[in-house]
């Protein structure tokens, strides 16, 4: 089932996702929701709990949550890609991506161009490594009088990672993937190599390579 929010001229999201009633923090959340339970008040807690329940959330492999929520039905065939492509892709992919206080979005790259979209919570740093090793940080927000971008598009082969801005509690936002993600077109970031090729990103570097928090998941 897909979810449509609605945004008022406040900026403030529809009232199915702020508005829920309170769930008790038990043990089986603690396994429902890895990385969440614990790491701050139980208000905000119990908001991201039932915003995971509320979009079918599950854990990703480069760390927070996600669920696919598109994909397009018609298909670019192999010989109608580039040549870094094997096999046929997907128009487009769309998916909700959370990520909550002390999580990161662990450095990675795709084949694809990226285009984030700020939805809910609070301000999300996305980090970037070019490969001339230009290094650029953009905040994905509402506040865009404070310089928040409400979307931003991340190239194609461009290492890049993301976490929550100190004291936000989570950031709700969308990744629109074309052509199509694929498994395929993801690499994950290796600490050792990412130093070799780019030392004066050492502490983006080392920040955002640690292992997954979640070994499992997948799609975007």
């Amino acid at each position: 089932m897909l979810y449509i929010m609605y945004i008022t001229p406040r900026w403030r999201p529809h009232r199915s996702l702020l508005e829920l009633a309170p769930v008790a923090a038990t043990t089986a959340a603690r396994h429902r929701y890895p990385g969440v339970t614990g790491c701050m008040t139980a208000e905000p807690e119990a908001k991201i709990r039932q915003i995971i329940d509320v979009l079918d959330l599950e854990p990703h492999p480069e760390g927070g949550y996600f669920r696919e929520s598109y994909r397009s039905s018609e298909l670019i065939p192999e010989t109608a890609l580039p040549g870094r492509y094997e096999g046929g892709r997907s128009h487009s992919t769309a998916i909700y991506f959370l990520l909550s206080e002390g999580t990161k979005s662990g450095i990675h790259r795709l084949q694809s161009d990226e285009l984030w979209h700020f939805y809910l919570g609070n301000p999300l740093r996305l980090v970037q490594i070019f490969p001339d090793g230009r290094v650029e940080e953009v905040v994905l927000g509402s506040d865009v009088e404070a310089g928040h971008r409400l979307q931003h598009a991340v190239p194609r082969e461009c290492w890049f990672g993301a976490y929550p801005e100190p004291g936000s509690s989570f950031s709700l936002v969308g990744c629109t993937v074309a052509p199509g993600f694929d498994f395929a077109d993801f690499e994950m970031g290796e600490r050792e190599q990412l130093l070799a090729e780019f030392p004066h990103a050492r502490q983006i570097i080392e920040q955002l390579t640690d292992q997954p928090h979640y070994p499992h998941g997948h799609g975007r």
